[in-house]
């Protein structure tokens, strides 16, 4: 290799190991499940003070056994973390040492709750950045960049249990192409790809609010979960959404491709008590602008 090519090669590692430093700066300090069904999952650490537990009112949820409603809590200053057990039944443990009261945790540390293991990553620690991308490999959607279907329904179930106990309000949007199939069979399975990706790309730069869960659920059928929202509040977004749908030029290999979507919208109210529940009267409430002649919002009506 020529000096020149070996300066080019060493400029552009620089280059890029600056970038990643400068990425990794700006990451919040998180939680790392590490081992069981949610190994992987990372927990960004945004508040002062952070309480973990199976609480749904906890900033950090967990519902496993072994794990106290209100179980610890992590209080979180520019130079420290210090992590304090709030009376648990079966005790916070700090890389294997149970916590009396309160302790220091560290770069890599391993607090034990239960069947979980959390590892400690502070803030702009470039580490975090591996498992980020493992994260978003392990829960998105490859062909969208949509959360996949396991990320979603672990999110409902767990924004469910919140309302439940708080009566905080939350909707759920759940959005089905019409007669995709048939844009499948008249123009190419590449053009139905790029229709899925064209329209989760669409409602993310323009209707998918910081906080809400935007998931493909599978095949065509997309869904958003929206905390906090009612149902007035739901069918206002989903109906300005599904405009953006049907006058965007969704235009693949010089033709323009017929696109529009039927919505149901569902919200927490009595009679849902799982994530199920409510997945199961967002959808029915698709089903009836199919019936109804697709290409419009309708929500669930008991």
């Amino acid at each position: 290799m020529s000096d020149d090519n070996s300066t080019v090669l060493i400029t552009d590692i620089h280059a890029a190991l600056l970038s990643a430093d400068k990425e990794a700066a700006e990451k919040q300090a998180c939680l790392l499940v590490v081992g069981g069904e949610l190994n992987g999952t990372l927990f960004d650490l945004t508040t002062e003070e952070i309480t973990v537990g199976r609480s749904p009112e906890c900033t950090i949820p967990l519902e496993f056994n072994g794990i106290s409603r209100q179980h610890f809590k992590l209080v979180l200053t520019e130079e420290k973390c210090i992590l304090h057990d709030l009376g648990s039944s079966n005790g916070t443990f700090l890389n294997n040492q149970k916590v009396e009261s309160s302790i220091e945790v560290n770069k890599g540390d391993h607090i034990k709750i239960g069947s979980i293991a959390l590892k400690y990553l502070p803030k702009g620690d470039p580490e975090r950045l591996t498992y980020d991308k493992l994260h978003k490999e392990a829960n998105t959607d490859g062909l969208t960049q949509c959360y996949n279907k396991t990320y979603f329904n672990n999110q409902l179930n767990i924004e469910v249990k919140k309302s439940k106990l708080t009566g905080s309000p939350l909707s759920l949007i759940i959005f089905d192409l019409d007669h995709f199939k048939k844009l499948n069979d008249n123009f190419g399975h590449d053009a139905g790809d790029y229709v899925l990706k064209e329209k989760a790309q669409l409602l993310r730069d323009n209707g998918i609010r910081k906080g809400d869960v935007f998931g493909r659920y599978g095949g065509e059928e997309f869904v958003v979960l929206l905390p906090k929202t009612n149902l007035k509040q739901a069918f206002e977004i989903a109906e300005r959404l599904r405009k953006l749908i049907e006058t965007h030029n969704f235009e693949y290999d010089g033709k323009k491709l017929p696109v529009t979507a039927s919505i149901g919208v569902a919200d927490y109210r009595q009679g849902v008590n799982t994530g199920t529940d409510l997945f199961k009267r967002a959808d029915d409430a698709v089903y009836k602008s199919k019936e109804n002649g697709r290409n419009q919002v309708n929500f669930y009506k008991v």
